[in-house]
């Protein structure tokens, strides 16, 4: 009888434990269930390859982030691939709640039995759970955590909406995420293309994405291809004759490549996925895995062009770098964009990041200023060594290239064209310093700038972008422009989340006097302005078949040239990233030689086209020597352009015929004659 007590009283408890046991186990169910109804659908992630198009639609580059996905609907992957998955992965994944509980159970025996957590039963549901928000470690609290997001999954969303998603961030290896990215880096083709045998190898990879990559070890890709292709028999997904054939079908596979490198200007896809960052205020990283369409300015011919100049002129062995940026001068788009010689080596980007002296270059800015506050382009002043008393009682005294000087006055017209150095320096003391900096910053030049007699050579560190940007709002008559990549961006979803504006931008400048400025800049080409040296574009006024304005600038360690014809401003700078000097002749002609060559190029088969000139604009021949009305006695004479009013109304008294000149006398006699007979 005792026996028997405690034989029953053992059987009480065991089944008390039990039912303990079980009331516990569906208490934590039900706890889990309650908990994820109350917390909602966990947010799925859709990472997906952004694309970047050219301005006229040519995919010129992808952001992949860290790795490469791209996100398809459903409908768009092959069925046979979709039926291949689930037979091999999950052949109940329609019909559980998010686990497979015979699988399960037979697992959990066989990892007890080895004490390990080898044996998996994953259902699709858990692998995605498992791809969008856990580690890849095999333990219990990661298991515990996957059950947990397993039942949120399955809660709030359909099995097609799960299915797409685990189809789309599952990893098939080599980088590849999802099966598009699967698809086109095995196969080159889209998911949607996918064969019967081509979707039972790529089925076969994620149980191993290592052990089955064909690219790995064919053997044991082939063989789980097999495997799949039996399976897809015997559920009657395919018949014989498609079996047949799948079986012995030659997979035409891509060349495998471990990364893809995008070559297509890669420092302005750089600038582009800064820009889409601060136009969309989020990480540089999800813009790269967020699915956008980035429409952007970039115009390929141009871009080929630009780089294919640039290793022309720049001879392989010098170190030398280049920064370089041609712009539409109407929008501010960015159409070609060079950051360095070698983006392997270096991603440093000189045409944007890199702040450098413009030297002559920024004289435009000083003489607009000089136009708006009374100067005209034959307003006189006395070019020789000159030193400056400041007012805090120091010296300043400027000197011209290599030591030359007219020794008597010239103009403005021939000062901005022979880059002369002391006519700058004394206009920026008779406008005052800080006119020169707030000037610079109606241009755009954002950059601290010192109010100095010497920034009017440019003395500052700025931008090729400022500059290029500062050249556009003389080239559009001062309308506000900012240089930019981006056109349109669109969402993952096709939705257009940003589009640039077209329309004109404020007017901020006085277009007269730009007018005038522009005409003015094409004098470095121009001989008629030779004067004590030569004009400083004569390197390549040869090279050139039609009118630009523009303006070089040289420094120790810095060449600069810019310059603009009504279509397009092209920027181009030299020098080493050290700030070492420019010493060799050939390396200080760089900067002037690509742009040539690139403006004639870009402007190659289309029409001539001048600056259109604003109301109460006037133009006359003038004698650059004197910087009055030429008569037929000039040597030479230049078309000057002035506003109304302001243009000379004397004739040269320098140049007579014959080869004795007049005394003062005579000249008069001889001026009043020639305007009797000619006008």
């Amino acid at each position: 009888m005792k026996w028997k007590f405690f034989k029953h009283k053992k059987s009480r408890l065991a089944l008390t434990a039990a039912i303990g046991a079980l009331i516990l186990a569906l208490s934590f169910i039900a706890g889990v269930y309650l908990v994820s109804f109350l917390l909602g659908p966990p947010e799925l992630s859709t990472e997906q390859n952004t694309i970047y198009y050219s301005n006229s639609g040519d995919v010129i580059g992808e952001e992949r982030g860290n790795q490469s996905r791209y996100w398809i609907d459903l409908e768009d992957i092959s069925p046979h691939l979709v039926q291949a998955t689930l037979l091999i992965e999950d052949q109940h994944f329609r019909d559980h709640n998010g686990f497979d509980l015979p699988r399960i159970a037979s697992a959990v025996l066989t990892n007890i039995k080895s004490m390990s957590l080898k044996e998996g039963a994953s259902t699709l549901t858990q692998q995605y759970a498992r791809n969008l928000y856990l580690s890849f470690e095999k333990t219990w609290t990661r298991k515990l955590r996957e059950a947990f997001y397993t039942v949120r999954l399955e809660m709030y969303y359909s099995k097609d909406e799960i299915l797409e998603g685990y189809l789309n961030t599952i990893y098939y290896g080599h980088g590849a995420y999802g099966i598009e990215a699967a698809s086109r880096y095995f196969f080159n083709k889209s998911a949607s293309e996918l064969t019967i045998a081509e979707s039972a190898m790529l089925a076969a990879i994620p149980k191993g994405p290592t052990y089955y990559s064909p690219y790995n070890d064919m053997e044991n890709a082939k063989k789980r291809q097999n495997r799949i292709l039996g399976i897809m028999l015997e559920k009657n997904a395919i018949d014989e004759e498609e079996y047949f054939l799948a079986k012995r079908e030659n997979l035409a596979f891509a060349e495998p490549k471990e990364q893809r490198v995008e070559t297509v200007a890669p420092y302005f896809q750089d600038t582009v996925l800064k820009e889409a960052a601060e136009i969309l205020d989020i990480d540089k990283e999800l813009v790269r895995s967020g699915g956008f369409q980035i429409y952007t300015t970039l115009d390929l011919e141009l871009q080929q062009k630009l780089e294919a100049k640039i290793t022309n002129v720049f001879q392989p062995e010098s170190k030398i770098e280049v920064g370089a940026i041609a712009l539409e001068p109407t929008s501010g788009a960015i159409q070609a964009l060079v950051g360095g010689r070698d983006y392997e080596s270096s991603q440093f980007n000189r045409a944007i990041q890199a702040k450098r002296m413009p030297g002559s270059a920024f004289k435009p800015f000083l003489y607009y200023a000089a136009l708006e506050n009374g100067y005209t382009p034959t307003t006189m002043l006395m070019s020789k060594p000159t030193a400056f008393e400041l007012e805090d009682g120091k010296v300043y005294q400027p000197s011209n290239y290599n030591g030359y000087y007219a020794y008597e006055p010239i103009t403005l017209a021939q000062a901005l064209a022979l880059s002369d150095n002391v006519y700058a320096v004394k206009t920026n003391l008779f406008l005052g310093a800080e006119k020169l900096v707030e000037t610079a910053k109606d241009f755009g030049i954002d950059s601290k700038l010192p109010a100095v007699p010497s920034l009017a050579l440019g003395t500052a560190a700025v931008t090729v972008e400022d500059m290029v940007t500062g050249y556009g709002m003389i080239a559009n008559g001062g309308h506000q422009i900012e240089g930019h990549t981006i056109n349109k961006i669109v969402d993952r979803k096709g939705k257009v989340v940003f589009e640039s504006e077209d329309e004109e931008g404020k007017q901020l400048l006085d277009p007269k006097s730009l007018y005038i400025l522009s005409q003015l800049m094409t004098g470095m080409f121009d001989h008629a302005l030779d004067g004590y040296m030569s004009v400083t574009g004569s390197p390549i006024t040869d090279e050139l078949t039609r009118k630009y304005a523009g303006k070089s600038g040289t420094t120790n360690s810095d060449s600069w040239m810019i310059g603009f014809s009504p279509e397009l401003v092209t920027g181009v700078w030299a020098g080493y990233d050290d700030n070492r000097s420019i010493d060799k002749v050939a390396e200080e002609t760089y900067s002037k030689k690509v742009w040539a060559a690139f403006m004639e190029a870009a402007h190659k088969g289309l029409p001539k086209t001048n600056f259109d000139a604003p109301p109460d604009i006037v133009s006359m021949e003038i004698d650059p020597e004197s910087g009055k009305r030429a008569t037929p006695y000039c040597e030479t004479s230049r078309v000057m352009y002035f506003e109304k009013g302001t243009e000379p109304d004397e004739y040269c008294d320098v140049h007579f015929p014959g080869e004795e000149k007049p005394d003062s006398k005579e000249k008069d006699g001889i001026v009043k004659k020639f305007f009797d007979i000619f006008f």
